[in-house]
């Protein structure tokens, strides 16, 4: 499933980077955190490979 937003997009990518253990689990905050702990790395892959063009800042509160 790809991101919906670009701030989507870079919450799943720091969220992977602390699931490999590049950054510590204690510099995530809101979203990157609950996507470390809900999701395996690899729904987070999926995430973070989405391509930012076209993508909103942020998704739409609808």
């Amino acid at each position: 499933m790809p991101a919906t937003s670009q701030a989507q997009q870079k919450a799943a990518g720091a969220a992977l980077s602390a699931k490999r253990g590049e950054i510590k689990k204690s510099e995530l905050k809101g979203a990157s955190r609950e996507m470390y702990e809900s999701m395996s790395e690899k729904q987070l892959e999926e995430f973070a490979e989405t391509k930012r063009k076209g993508l909103p800042g942020k998704k739409s509160g609808n």
